[in-house]
């Protein structure tokens, strides 16, 4: 299969590519750099430095067979405080992207969408059919591509499969190095934590009097790799027509403490924190389940906390994953 990979060049996109090619997959890489990084397209996928919504000469050119998309902002502070970028790139440039599927007769997608479309939700672990409230404008425009899916869907017979999920961690090994974060602005607890311990500022800890086991906030952590196998599952559940929403989480979560213990173990130095108060909208715990990818996909988590962590820290110092 031929499959074009929006967004290749960052973190995940990069991993999923690097999986493709390893399943035997030709990956066609469309990234406009603006937080990627080149070299983090995997040797033997075609690259083209483009825009998503500049894309349509690249559909036109590749007999793409399927589309993961990736590319879009991710900031959810920045997107509170910017809102247009997250509308134009998120949004036009995903309608762009379909519009030229269309056009060139391509009839699968598997979107990266966000378990920030549901916001605060009460009931945990979090369902597909939990009300959609996000709550911010990046959660507002992963839901706005969703609905758009459903409607293209139905009426153009498009396939899709939209995968929700919360925070990725971990690095992915392979036999010349390795894919792992590598973000101008980081905003993710463990590489913020391993930072910390390896001479960064000390990492802040919002809010230590959670309604929760040990006072912080529960989170739903999947390794990359377990989350990329997901993406490549996806492809071979597509169905003309239809679109499938799926949550991909572990069910369970881990608290910043937990999180902050697992770093300490890897890394063997106590994380420096400084308490701060909670930040306004934070709710204790936002997990989400896995019983419909489990159905629909065979899927399920498989690498823990610890594993995601030791993959993170050999990335961080080395530029590549763990064994």
């Amino acid at each position: 299969m031929r499959v074009l990979v929006t967004g290749g060049a960052g973190y995940i996109g990069s991993v999923v590519t690097a999986q493709l090619l390893a399943a035997g997959h030709e990956v066609v890489v469309v990234d406009d750099l603006s937080t990627g990084h080149q070299d983090a397209v995997p040797p033997g996928a075609v690259f083209h430095e483009l825009s998503t919504a500049s894309l349509d000469p690249v559909l036109g050119s590749w007999a793409i067979d399927a589309v993961i998309h990736f590319a879009a902002r991710s900031l959810v502070g920045e997107s509170i405080t910017e809102p247009s970028a997250y509308w134009r790139n998120n949004v036009s440039g995903t309608l762009a992207l379909l519009d030229s599927m269309r056009a060139h007769g391509v009839g699968s997608i598997v979107f990266s969408s966000s378990a920030a479309t549901y916001g605060q939700a009460v009931e945990q672990p979090i369902r597909e059919d939990a009300p959609a409230r996000p709550t911010s404008a990046y959660g507002r425009s992963k839901l706005a591509v969703d609905m758009a899916l459903t409607d293209y869907a139905t009426a153009y017979g498009i396939g899709a499969v939209s995968l929700r999920y919360f925070n990725v961690a971990g690095a992915l090994r392979t036999p010349s190095g390795g894919y792992g974060e590598r973000h101008t602005t980081e905003t993710h607890l463990i590489p913020n934590a391993l930072r910390a311990v390896d001479g960064g500022p000390p990492l802040q800890l919002f809010g230590a009097d959670y309604p929760t086991d040990d006072g912080t906030c529960v989170r739903d952590y999947i390794h990359v790799v377990d989350l990329g196998d997901a993406h490549l599952r996806a492809l071979g559940v597509v169905e003309p027509a239809a679109h499938h929403v799926v949550n991909l989480g572990s069910g369970a979560g881990y608290s910043v403490r937990q999180v902050l213990t697992a770093v300490g173990e890897v890394t063997g130095e106590e994380v420096p924190v400084i308490e701060a108060p909670r930040r306004p909208g934070d709710p204790p715990v936002l997990v989400a389940s896995n019983a419909a990818a489990a159905q629909l996909l065979g899927w399920r988590p498989e690498r823990d906390l610890n594993r995601m962590v030791a993959d993170a820290w050999e990335f961080h110092r080395f530029g590549r994953a763990a064994g």
